[in-house]
């Protein structure tokens, strides 16, 4: 038999010369590591690692078989064999740049970022101009949450290789994680740009959309990675959300199912999809949703979180309370799960425990208009006016625009008797929000208080142009002491 000349093809390893088995004769170790790349290429990671294992045992100084074992390895989710294979092959060659790069992928997969981040360093001292190795330490650094060096690392990845798509959108989901979305946008815009069918890029340009709150233009980047890849369970789950955005329910409800059908064990997607059914008051099916997402990972604090919501609707006050804090449990630094806490305790007319929880939901989040603002409900409920208008005025510096707190603060000053001040909230309520017909009456009883009947009827008559039911007893000391029926 003639001799056969082969390209090592596993994941651009390297070019390999090996030479075939003449009858008769004995296969040597390049002819197992040629058999191994044969089933790696097949997807038999398992026969050719035992192939690999041959190789390197006629043969303990055959770097490459070392090396494609680990690739092996890796695929088969072994990542500590995988990591042992590239370690003997950096021992045997302390200059094989791929075997640091690939050792680094398998660390950055076990969380093991500075020790990822030690193998790219060496495979880039190695090669300098190794485009791979400096996208990778991007993703380390991404990782970690240290956004400028992924950036800065990605930026050079493209020097290197100005055509590069996927460092355009890793960039690109560096610059969005830093709020900086218009360069986000353009990152994946070029990605797009080179790979006209980059599912990944559109998906994530829909995300960009998605937080600039261009809904539309989010649904149809969404749309285009799902014709790219229909099979595309983010995508869906994604759209999903863009259409619950929309307020268009059952369209959302659609895309959810969707995503669940291509990737049944999507967590996420159920907990979406409940978050939809909880704002079509379809209680019962949220819990489901919630409950399913829960099943499929436990430890899913949000879904608790939503879950409790939804008890808290149908009254279902300790359920909910079990679930917020299994939720905070998870997650001790859970300020939202506090916050849905202290307002179940406030509907059993538990008070201080539920001031409790908004205190310490404002002690995770110092700017959290609404633990400020609950906890005023609180007081209230408690009768510590004071304290009640403190909180509210709080979340009013917090959230200028929060129109419920100044109507409670106006209500809490009508109870002092401060009249003026609680005609003041009142109008501002009224500004913010010309159709709050609530603002009109409790206006029209501060109105009433301080002689002035006129004005008290003329939001009477607003308030009941706005549908509110002005509380009869009022009505009547009204009729009486301004002398007019209406």
């Amino acid at each position: 038999m003639k001799a056969l000349t082969r390209i090592c093809v596993a994941i651009s390893v390297c070019l390999l010369l090996t030479v075939g088995v003449s009858y008769g004769q004995s296969p040597t170790a390049s002819n197992y590591n040629d058999q191994g790349i044969d089933y790696y290429n097949n997807g038999e990671y398992g026969k050719a690692i035992a192939n690999y294992s041959k190789a390197v045992e006629l043969d303990p100084g055959y770097v490459w078989a070392y090396y494609n074992r680990g690739l092996a390895y890796k695929k088969l989710g072994n990542n500590d064999q995988a990591i042992a294979d590239y370690t003997k092959a950096v021992e045997l060659d302390p200059g094989y740049a791929k075997a640091y790069n690939n050792r680094g992928l398998v660390y950055k997969k076990k969380g093991l970022y500075d020790l990822a981040i030690a193998d790219y360093n060496k495979a880039i001292q190695i090669i300098p101009k190794y485009d791979k190795a400096y996208n990778n330490r991007g993703n380390v650094y991404y990782a970690k949450g240290l956004y400028d060096l992924a950036i800065a690392d990605y930026t050079k990845a493209m020097e290197i290789k100005p055509n590069y798509a996927l460092g355009f959108n890793n960039r690109g989901l560096a610059y969005k994680k830093k709020g900086l979305y218009d360069l986000a946008f353009a990152d994946y815009s070029k990605a797009i740009e080179i790979k006209p069918r980059y599912n990944s890029a559109y998906n994530n340009r829909g995300n960009v959309y998605y937080k600039k709150g261009q809904y539309d233009l989010a649904i149809a980047d969404y749309s285009k990675a799902i014709e790219i890849k229909p099979n595309y369970a983010l995508a869906y789950s994604n759209r999903g959300l863009a259409y619950k955005k929309k307020g268009q329910y059952d369209q959302a409800i659609a895309n959810y199912n969707k995503a669940i059908e291509i990737k049944p064990t999507y967590n996420k997607a159920y907990n979406n999809r409940g978050n939809v059914y909880y704002k079509k008051g379809q209680y019962d099916l949220a819990i489901a949703d919630y409950s399913k997402a829960i099943e499929i990972k436990p430890n899913y604090a949000l879904a608790y979180s939503n879950r409790g919501l939804s008890y808290n609707k149908k009254g279902l006050y300790d359920l909910a309370i079990a679930d917020y804090s299994k939720a905070i449990e998870i997650d001790p630094g859970y300020a939202k799960a506090y916050q849905n806490r202290g307002f179940a305790y406030d509907n059993k007319g538990q008070y201080d425990q539920a001031i409790a929880d908004y205190t310490k939901a404002i002690e995770i989040k110092p700017a959290y208009s609404r633990a400020y603002h609950n906890r005023g409900v609180a007081y209230d409920n408690k009768g510590l006016l004071d304290k009640a208008i403190a909180d509210y005025t709080k979340a009013i510096e917090i959230k200028p625009g929060y129109k419920l707190a100044f109507n409670n603060r106006g209500l809490a000053y009508e109870d002092k008797r401060q009249y003026d001040k609680a005609i003041a909230d009142y109008t501002k309520v009224i500004e913010l929000d010309s159709g709050y017909a609530e603002a009109y009456s409790n206006r029209a009883i501060a109105y009433y208080s301080t002689g002035e009947y006129d004005r008290a009827w003329r939001d009477v008559h607003k308030a009941e142009s706005l549908g509110d039911k002005v509380p009869q007893e009022f009505l009547k000391s009204l009729r009486e002491d301004s002398g007019r029926q209406q």
